[in-house]
C-alpha cells in the first residue's frame, strides 16, 4: 500500500527534550508516532471501512506477487534437452 508523509510542528525545545528522554528509554519517536496514528485510525475509521481497505491491500499485494513470479519465469528461459 502506498504510504504518505505527514508533518506536524512542535516547539523546538520541547521536541529536543522529548527526543533526549526517549533515547534514554531506547524509544523511537517515529515508532511512537506511527503507533499513535494507527490508534487514531482504528478509533475513527469504522471497522467495515478498515476491512475493505485491508482486503484491497491484500488483493493488490497478491496481484503484484503474481506479476513478479510471471516476470521471473519469462526472464529466465527454461532449459531445453
Amino acid at each position: 500500500m502506498k504510504k504518505e508523509n505527514i508533518s506536524i510542528s512542535m516547539e523546538a525545545e520541547k521536541l529536543r527534550a522529548t527526543k533526549k528522554y526517549m533515547e534514554k528509554k531506547e524509544a523511537s519517536l517515529e515508532q511512537e508516532l506511527a503507533d499513535a496514528l494507527l490508534k487514531l485510525y482504528e478509533k475513527y475509521v469504522p471497522a467495515p471501512v478498515r476491512e475493505y481497505i485491508d482486503e484491497a491491500a491484500e488483493d493488490t499485494a497478491s496481484t503484484q506477487r503474481k506479476a513478479k513470479e510471471k516476470s521471473r519465469q519469462t526472464a529466465s528461459p527454461t532449459q531445453q534437452p
